[in-house]
């Protein structure tokens, strides 16, 4: 009997002990779930006040295009992009261009473009994700990786209860978020060799092979979904878009070789005009074109006129008035330390030894090239020349290949001295002054006719036609060649006021008949330049002619030449608008 009360005690003390050890468990359970109750409530509140805060519509969204018809000046840029973007069996696309121009925008309205065509593969709900190269860090270990995607094993703190239990979790990058649709990447000339190397082998396999060392296919506490995504792969059927500021050369042909390229050419100061009319229009004020001449003189591109519109609009508005001023674009160009932007015009009459030449300056960007020249007698063989103006050495290439060339413009004189001495002509007794004004960078060989035709005009003291731009190199034997960038030349001599423009016949292109405004002559040799400038006709001498003959028979015996006559460009469409503008519809 004592015993077995004795056992009572004890069941009953220990009961006690673990009815107070559950009770207490309990109540603590109860005391942290209303702590985290009451700690959830809180930031539930700050969230709803924050939600419940919103500032107007930034002018900036208000002025973003919206349609096709709100890009502005990239007409066939946006045609070619619709061509390989919207069709039944759309293709990968890089987009070539300045800043501002519109790169951006048309992806987004194109993608739109391209889900209300019913052929097209893209549906209704096709996203587009959108990255930026030049912020798209990795880490090299895999760890993380937000272009291409990742995989987090156990090893790594922050894995969950998976990775307690020792199990790899994939994660998805940009370009399995834009399955189905468009992956849009920014400057993507900017990306790292080795996530360039992989978005390589994305677009080959439509799909993202991941691997880990922590995973194992005969262990069945992994999930199936995991089973799945290693051994099939993360689904990356996407169309690449990318868009970059640099020049075709400087990325990977790797990339290009899988790509359509486009190009979208700079804007002109009309068309940042409209930029910039729109904008004010969006903006609710109302029109004022003071203003907007103030804009085109200072933006060089649509980023740019938008900027310089919205702070003025914001002087505007907090000054309560419903119009700008055009001391309001002044204030913010100044404000904003802005440069006016180049615009060289052709001069306003003719003169001795002054020849527009024209020159390239960037991708698809032409400028007018002005050349002077002066020629002072001299005793006979005893004159010298000398160049001023030209950019003796410059670099060229990106961060990761930097190359430094020096300019071939002194080269080019010496051929141009040559060929006219081969004319009868002696610039060997005048003193030669050759100027480039405005420091432009001179390749030198594409000026060749312009320079030739300048001295010839100062030691003749014959005046050049000032509506006359030309652009060709020179030979020794006086015959003009092929040039680059003959489209962007003759685009930005129009846009100077040139009503004809001097090219080399073997860059001669059907887009350039009946041009309104503008007139394109192909020339052979110098001889058919001087006849078009002058209305002279001069004979090489006899031992130079004799020379020629025998170059003539020998390249009629030759073989064929293994060197095409000219760039070719399938793709190329050109044609003239209504103020005969030339414009470039892209190369694939």
């Amino acid at each position: 009997m004592n015993l077995s009360m004795v056992m009572m005690l004890i069941q009953f003390f220990f009961a006690v002990i673990i009815g107070v050890y559950f009770w207490n468990l309990l109540r603590g359970q109860k005391t942290n779930r209303t702590a985290v109750d009451r700690e959830s409530r809180k930031e539930m509140d700050k969230l709803r006040k924050l939600r419940s805060i919103s500032l107007t519509k930034p002018l900036a969204e208000k002025t973003r295009p919206q349609s096709l018809q709100d890009i502005v000046g990239q007409k066939d840029g946006l045609r070619a992009l619709k061509a390989a973007l919207c069709s039944g069996n759309p293709q990968h696309v890089i987009i070539y261009g300045p800043p501002g121009v519109g790169k951006t925008a048309a992806a987004r309205v194109v993608m739109e473009e391209a889900k209300r065509n019913p052929a097209s593969p893209f549906k209704a709900d096709a996203k587009f994700t959108e990255i930026d190269a030049t912020t798209a860090r990795f880490d090299e270990r895999g760890i993380a990786d937000p272009l291409i995607g990742s995989v987090h094993d156990p090893i790594y703190q922050g894995a969950g209860s998976m990775g307690v239990a020792g199990i790899p979790q994939p994660k998805p990058g940009a370009v399995t978020k834009a399955h189905g649709g468009m992956l849009f990447v920014d400057e993507i000339g900017e990306l790292h060799p080795i996530q360039m190397n992989k978005l390589l082998k994305v677009l080959e396999d439509r799909k993202v092979l991941l691997e880990s060392a922590y995973y194992n296919s005969e262990d069945n506490n992994t999930p199936a979904y995991v089973h799945d995504i290693f051994q099939n792969g993360l689904p990356a059927d996407f169309r690449l878009v990318g868009a970059t500021t640099r020049s075709p050369q400087e990325l990977p042909p790797a990339l290009r070789s899988r790509c359509m390229e486009i190009y979208f050419r700079p804007l002109l100061p009309d068309e940042i005009g409209r930029i910039a009319e729109d904008a004010i229009q969006k903006i609710g004020l109302k029109p004022c074109p003071e203003a907007v001449d103030v804009v085109k003189q200072y933006a060089t591109n649509g980023r740019e006129a938008v900027n310089i519109i919205q702070l003025a609009a914001g002087l505007a508005l907090t000054e309560k008035r419903d119009s700008l001023a055009a001391s309001d674009v002044e204030w913010v160009a100044s404000s904003s330390q802005l440069q006016p932007r180049p615009d060289r015009k052709i001069p306003d009459r003719p003169q001795v030894g002054f020849v527009n030449g024209l020159a390239v300056y960037g991708p698809n960007m032409g400028t007018l090239l002005e050349i002077e020249v002066t020629a002072v007698p001299v005793a006979a063989g005893q004159g010298k020349y000398n160049i001023t103006g030209v950019v003796e050495e410059e670099e060229i290439g990106g961060s990761s290949r930097t190359l430094r060339r020096k300019s071939m413009a002194k080269g080019s004189v010496e051929n141009v001295l040559t060929v006219l001495r081969s004319l009868g002509l002696k610039p060997s007794d005048y003193d030669l002054h050759i100027n480039f004004p405005g420091g432009t960078p001179i390749d030198g060989p594409s000026a060749g006719i312009a320079m030739a035709t300048a001295i010839m005009s100062a030691v003749r003291g014959l005046p050049v036609d000032n509506q006359i731009a030309m652009t060709g190199e020179i030979s020794i034997h006086g015959r003009v060649k092929p040039i680059g960038g003959v489209i962007a030349k003759v685009e930005a001599a129009f846009q100077a006021g040139a009503t004809t423009v001097i090219i080399p016949k073997e860059n001669w292109q059907t887009l350039f008949e009946d041009l309104d405004g503008l007139r394109v002559i192909p020339v052979e040799n110098v001889q058919e330049v001087f006849l078009h400038v002058f209305g002279i006709e001069l004979e090489p001498a006899l031992d130079v002619q004799l020379h020629e003959d025998m170059n003539d028979a020998m390249d009629k015996s030759a073989a064929p030449e293994i060197f095409p006559q000219g760039p070719a460009a399938p793709f190329l469409q050109a044609k003239p608008g209504r103020s005969g503008q030339i414009t470039d519809a892209g190369t694939c």
